[in-house]
């Protein structure tokens, strides 16, 4: 008898809180998920720090030795210079003739910002522009947001919510199942003509890329990761590609429009009815879970919109006009109970 009370208890206390315990899950399988990727990343990644490493040391002893008139403590703070004014986009080497704050270049770099991808290899190197970079993503973010916003929802009427509309009368199919269809072809159009044209193209414009980095390029930078280690126009010269600033403008076109595709397939993906009763598993809180206030307020609004919108009951009273089918069938069945019988046979039969 306690054990089968327990259980109903138990049982009692999993469908009252599901979409708690749900969440639960989620927060640890999220938690898994991160720890998962970080041993796999150390693991595939250290080996290869540790040997460049080597690689550097052994570099550097091998200048030391060459060059004796040059110390180990001048030569380290060579490295140090170096190293920082490359952190700000600076190359020390002789052939680099690149520009990072030529007007094209700047519009690169406000729109890696307010996009908040942020590759980082060009970075203000004033206080005055470290301030004014606060100053204009504070208002422009939000700002960029907003218009991919209303941007994106402008395209979902266009490429899905339309398309999706028309099929489902044309070919009467669910619409859970259609939208699953077109969400994958959608995914499968895009994913070819902002990743795999775009990467093909990089690998023949960036003589350094093979196809994996320009992919790995592409996707970086349109899910604004932005991490920063391959960056289009750094590494040829002015031989191998003459209009760079054509390039960089270019590729800052590509950066935004790209953006605002990848933000329809998400958009469109988690509109999916499928995706809808997932999350619904999350957050999904039942009417007689919600407090006396907030059952009150509900009512009142509804008394509030019967009362503001008497249209509703005016359209109750009125006759309810059937239509021409109905009309049609209703004198078929009169005809067919009732035979008609004509008035002039009556009016022959007192004639004779």
């Amino acid at each position: 008898m306690a054990r089968r009370c327990t259980q109903t208890l138990c049982v009692r206390f999993m469908e009252r809180h599901l979409s708690t315990l749900n969440f639960a899950l989620l927060v640890v399988g999220y938690i898994l998920y991160l720890l998962i990727g970080a041993g796999i990343f150390s693991a595939i990644e250290l080996p290869y720090e540790q040997e460049l490493r080597q690689e550097l040391a052994v570099a550097r002893q091998d200048f030391l030795s060459n060059n004796t008139c040059v110390s180990d403590a001048r030569l380290e703070e060579l490295l140090v210079r170096a190293l920082e004014a490359n952190n700000y986009g600076v190359s020390v080497l002789g052939n680099d003739t690149s520009r990072n704050w030529d007007f094209v270049s700047s519009l690169f770099f406000t729109s890696t910002v307010l996009t908040t991808t942020g590759y980082g290899h060009t970075v203000p190197l004033s206080d005055e522009g470290k301030a004014f970079c606060i100053f204009y993503s504070l208002f422009g973010i939000p700002v960029t947001l907003f218009f991919l916003s209303v941007l994106v929802e402008r395209i979902m009427v266009l490429i899905t919510r339309r398309p999706v509309a028309y099929f489902h009368r044309r070919w009467a199919m669910s619409k859970s199942k259609l939208a699953a269809i077109h969400a994958t072809c959608l995914g499968i159009i895009m994913a070819l003509l902002i990743l795999i044209i775009p990467a093909w193209i990089f690998t023949s414009m960036e003589k350094d890329w093979d196809f994996l980095e320009s992919l790995y390029f592409c996707f970086i930078s349109l899910t604004t990761i932005g991490l920063g280690d391959y960056v289009p126009g750094e590494t040829h010269s002015k031989e191998d590609h003459p209009h760079p600033h054509l390039y960089r403008l270019a590729i800052t076109v590509y950066l935004l429009l790209g953006l605002v595709f990848v933000l329809v397939v998400l958009e469109t993906c988690c509109e999916l009815p499928q995706m809808r009763r997932l999350r619904q598993r999350f957050y999904k809180e039942k009417v007689r879970d919600l407090d006396s206030e907030t059952t009150n307020i509900i009512n009142q609004d509804q008394m509030n919109e019967q009362l503001t919108d008497p249209s509703d009951h005016m359209t109750d009273q009125l006759p309810v006009i059937p239509s021409v089918s109905e009309q049609a069938e209703s004198l078929r069945q009169d005809s067919n109970s009732e035979p008609y019988n004509p008035a002039s046979g009556s009016v022959n039969g007192k004639l004779r």
